[in-house]
């Protein structure tokens, strides 16, 4: 049970930032309670380290803690102290309006030569993953995987089975790590889980905290646990997080110069909005036949993999998809594939939705449709070369006939 039971690591945020509420104001003769509230802090992740394994928010929360002790020379021996009840004093940041010119990017364009470059990466469905260089992939990412991690933010997802033994997957976890900067914000956490689409962060405010440009970084709610938006104006970014059934969509707008400021670019690793999804985790035709068979002939041996919700055909499920998505680029057809794989009528509303996002976000109206995959510029890391959307449907079609035949 203890294995099982949810990581509680944004608790253990909410108390410290609780227990230390205006703290960074502290005089060198109140250091000590911060030392014993950073204590309690580091106790809370202890406690909850088992359950946490492999969530970013519960590895930026230790490491932050280590720079703290080593920043105020705390010792990690010593008493902790209970979280005391945060209250705002008159003028809190959460009403303040105003704010630096340095955390409104837009405003500080004026000293560049040029505007900036804006790009779109989105994340739904099964997934289908569309990278901030306009490649569209589908993959199986099971688990917890990097979508952006830059100098600014770092996104975290996690994808989990549709259905016991499937192939398919979709996000139930999202978190996002705003980093402090500057005057502008505080570091802030955004954690979203299936049936749980907060409207605030998870230290419980809906901006960037005490700084002057706090509200540079803002959360509106655009439909109550179904639809919020974050503006991070500070960095040009707008991200979108929807639930749509049961999981997660994801879609961010975000300036190429953002993009790229990356410490070490070569040796960052894996960030699926930039590099897409490793080859051994793309899924293609093959990949999808193979799995429908082996599960086909698994439930002839047995009831062990439960049926999809419903069953569509080819013909209902492109007829679907049709009401939401008349053009038949790549998100028709994910839209088609999700159903043939799921069976759940939600995601196709996940697509169009993506399809929406992307109609708001995307800077060049011109590549809102995309029409057969592409090869990323770095070898290795994208799908092969684009196989023409109405054959990648028919193949898959002619997989489930053959199954019905068998």
């Amino acid at each position: 049970p203890a294995v099982t039971s949810p990581c509680k690591i944004l608790k253990c945020n909410s108390e410290f930032w609780a227990a230390t509420s205006g703290s960074h104001h502290l005089g060198t003769e109140e250091v000590p309670e911060f030392c014993t509230a950073l204590r309690a802090y580091a106790h809370c992740t202890r406690r909850t380290a088992r359950t946490c394994r492999g969530d970013l928010a519960y590895h930026s929360a230790v490491h932050g803690i280590d720079d703290l002790m080593g920043q105020h020379n705390c010792s990690k021996d010593g008493p902790t102290s209970q979280p005391r009840l945060r209250t705002l004093p008159p003028g809190d940041s959460q009403e303040r309006s105003d704010s630096p010119e340095i955390c409104h990017y837009e405003k500080s364009f004026h000293k560049h030569s040029a505007a900036p470059n804006y790009t779109h990466c989105g994340l739904f469905g099964d997934p289908h993953l569309r990278t901030f260089t306009d490649t569209f992939q589908t993959c199986k990412v099971q688990g917890a995987w990097p979508l952006i991690d830059n100098n600014y933010l770092n996104v975290q997802v996690t994808n989990t089975p549709v259905l016991p033994g499937s192939t398919a997957t979709a996000t139930s976890k999202l978190t996002i790590i705003f980093k402090s900067f500057q005057e502008c914000v505080d570091q802030k956490v955004y954690q979203a889980e299936m049936d749980e689409l907060p409207a605030a962060f998870a230290d419980g405010s809906k901006n960037g905290g005490d700084k002057h440009g706090a509200n540079s970084l803002k959360i509106t709610e655009k439909v109550s646990g179904q639809h919020i938006e974050i503006q991070a104006k500070y960095i040009g970014t707008t991200i979108v997080v929807r639930q749509v059934g049961r999981y997660l969509t994801f879609a961010v707008r975000m300036p190429e110069e953002v993009v790229n400021a990356v410490e070490d670019r070569d040796s960052q690793g894996l960030y699926l909005c930039l590099r897409g999804c490793p080859l051994n985790q793309q899924i293609d035709f093959q990949t999808i036949r193979s799995a429908q068979t082996t599960e086909g002939r698994a439930r002839r041996k047995g009831p062990s993999l439960p049926a999809p919700p419903e069953a569509f055909t080819y013909e209902t499920a492109t007829a679907k998809c049709r009401e939401k998505l008349p053009v038949e680029d790549l998100y028709f057809q994910s839209c088609v594939f999700d159903l043939l794989t799921t069976g759940d009528v939600n995601f196709m509303l996940a697509a169009y939705y993506a399809f929406e996002d992307v109609k708001m976000l995307h800077s060049n109206k011109d590549k809102l449709h995309l029409y057969e995959r592409t090869r990323d510029l770095a070898p290795g890391n994208m799908a092969p070369s684009g196989t023409p959307p109405a054959l990648w449907v028919a193949l898959l079609c002619l997989s489930q006939c053959w199954l019905c035949l068998l």
